[in-house]
This record gives C-alpha cells, sequence and structure tokens, in this order.
C-alpha cells in the first residue's frame, strides 16, 4: 500500500491524527500536518518515526490553508474537538472548530485541486437506534452538539463531492483507543481514562451505571480504514462505519483492564449519566468491506495489551 502523492493530515498532532501521518511516512507518501494544539501535543508529534511538514495554524485561517494545501492531492481531515460533554458545554466553540473548519477545508481544497477528500466522521451520529448493529442506512439522529456538528461535516463532504466532483469518503469512527490517547483530560476517551486510574492507583470513574455499551475500536484498524479510503476506487461519496464490530459494557471492560494489569481489587466510583451520551453502540463494517476491503486488523483484548504497554513507556506513567 505505498504512496507517492503529498497528503496533509489536519489534526496530526492528535491521536487519531499522529498516528495516521505515521502509517503514511512509512508507506512512502509526502506528508505535511497542520494542528492549532486546541487537543494536539507536541510529543505525539515526536513519536512520529520519518519526516514531516508542519505547520501550526487553525482551519479557520484562509492564509494558513493556501500553504498547508498546496500541491496536495489527499486529504485525512481529523481536526475536531471530540467530545460530547465539552460540546454540550460549549456549543459555539464545537460548532466553529468542527463545522466552520470543515466547510472551510473543503472550499479551498477544492480551489487548491486537491483529488480526495478523507473525513473523520462519528459513530455519535446515529444517536440511540433501537436496533443493532447500527447501518449507514439508518436515518441519523445526533444526540449532542458534538454529533450534530460532524454530521454535518457529512453533508458538506457529500454535496462537494455530488455538485463539484471533490472525492470525499466519510468513514464513522467507533471509540477509538490506543497509543497517544490522551488519559489526563475529561474528555478523553474512557479506555485512557480507565488504564491511567488502574496503573496510577486512582479510582476509574464511571457515568451512569456502566452497563451502557460501545464498540471499541483499536488504532490500527482506523489508520488500516483511511489509508484504505485513500486508495479505493470504489465507494466514493458514501458514509462506512470504521469498527471493530463487537460491543462490550464499561463494567465489562474494566473487568477485562483488571485482569490484564493485575489490579483486580480495584472498584469503580459510579457518577450519574452525562447528557448527549447514548446508551448503545456497535457497527456493521459491511460497507467498508465491501468498498475498502476493509478488515479488523486488531481486536479488542489486543488492542487494549498494547495501549497498556504503550502507558508504561509514556509521559503519563512518569508524571
Amino acid at each position: 500500500m505505498a504512496f507517492t502523492e503529498k497528503v496533509l493530515v489536519t489534526g496530526g498532532a492528535g491521536f487519531i491524527g499522529s498516528n495516521i501521518a505515521d502509517e503514511l511516512i512509512k508507506q512512502g507518501a509526502k506528508v505535511s500536518i497542520i494542528d492549532n494544539f486546541a487537543t494536539g501535543f507536541r510529543e505525539n508529534l515526536d513519536e512520529i518515526s520519518g519526516d514531516f511538514e508542519f505547520i501550526e495554524g487553525d482551519l479557520n485561517d484562509d492564509g494558513v490553508l493556501k500553504t498547508a494545501l498546496e500541491n496536495v492531492s489527499i486529504v485525512f481531515h481529523q481536526a475536531a474537538l471530540p467530545s460530547v460533554p465539552r460540546s454540550v458545554a460549549n456549543p459555539e466553540e464545537t460548532h466553529q472548530a468542527c463545522v466552520n473548519a470543515t466547510f472551510n477545508l473543503l472550499c479551498k481544497a477544492r480551489e487548491q485541486g486537491v483529488r480526495r477528500f478523507i473525513y473523520a466522521a462519528s459513530s455519535s451520529a446515529y444517536g440511540d437506534q433501537e436496533s443493532l448493529p447500527k447501518l449507514e442506512s439508518m436515518s441519523p439522529d445526533p444526540l449532542s452538539p458534538y454529533a450534530a456538528a460532524k454530521l454535518m461535516g457529512e453533508y458538506y463532504c457529500r454535496v462537494f463531492y455530488s455538485v463539484y466532483g471533490l472525492e470525499t469518503i466519510c468513514l464513522r469512527y467507533f471509540n477509538v483507543f490506543g497509543p497517544r490517547q490522551n488519559p489526563s483530560s475529561m474528555y478523553s476517551g474512557v479506555i485512557s481514562r480507565f488504564i491511567d486510574a488502574l496503573m496510577s492507583g486512582t479510582k476509574p470513574q464511571i457515568y451512569g451505571d456502566g452497563e451502557q455499551s460501545r464498540d471499541f475500536t483499536y488504532i490500527a484498524n482506523v489508520v488500516n480504514a483511511n489509508l484504505r479510503a485513500a486508495q479505493t476506487s470504489d465507494g466514493i461519496g458514501l458514509v462506512m462505519n470504521a469498527a471493530n464490530g463487537e460491543r462490550i459494557s464499561l463494567n465489562q471492560l474494566l473487568e477485562v483492564l483488571k485482569d490484564i494489569t493485575g489490579k483486580t481489587d480495584v472498584t469503580a466510583e459510579y457518577h450519574d449519566a452525562r447528557k448527549g451520551d447514548v446508551k448503545h453502540s456497535q457497527a456493521s463494517n459491511e460497507l467498508a468491506k465491501r468498498y475498502l476491503d476493509y478488515e479488523n486488523l486488531i481486536g479488542l483484548e489486543e488492542g487494549l495489551r498494547r495501549t497498556i504497554d504503550w502507558w508504561k513507556n509514556s509521559r503519563f506513567a512518569n508524571k
């Protein structure tokens, strides 16, 4: 899966973006990264194994975008404010970072002659569907400003393909976890926070009764989906799930992590459920399998072990 074109990764100092950039460099791509460090970290850039061009700036800055998109053929748009609670607390901030930035990036990508645009969509667009697994044919039902903002990005991608011919593919991520995910924020993914709590000797925090379930997806699977979306000749203009395809409750997840880490005597601390959170989530990967030849490379337990191993050697273990 070699790349010969120049690519841009937005949000490339973030958890998912830096992992995508890392793999693109390994596959021979000439990589540019743009990030404003709203949620990204310079330490993530330090972990990327290879040369890349870095641009510090905001996607709502036209001058910065013109520079970032010069001679770029493929955009991997990962930049966002990825948090339901944060969007509930500050919807304006989320709208600016997700909707306005995505629209501006699409406009400038079209003007600069970008060929393909891969968009990091979100499973939160589904809301609380009664049936599982969640299929792309279901009507969206966003429950938070974040979900609505990410869904709006999908709609703009579809329009820019149908009206302007900019090749777009939207990948709906399902609870991605893995190395470089920051556990130190209340907005971080639950797996990173569980691992950090267990390894640091504090109580894991659960919002709700812990019986809510999620389709936790190891980062390598999402990276694989992005690279395949960049190279496919099929499925252009579509929205596709990118997930593990299985679900597990938070209570069950914590038990698995306790077994792996040996912290079997730890108990969780429960709080009221958060507004905007869905109860259950599980994806069907059939569309991605059909159009991208997508496969789940790393399962949940192996992904958890790899993430724990990374944490032990990370800056978070020595905080």
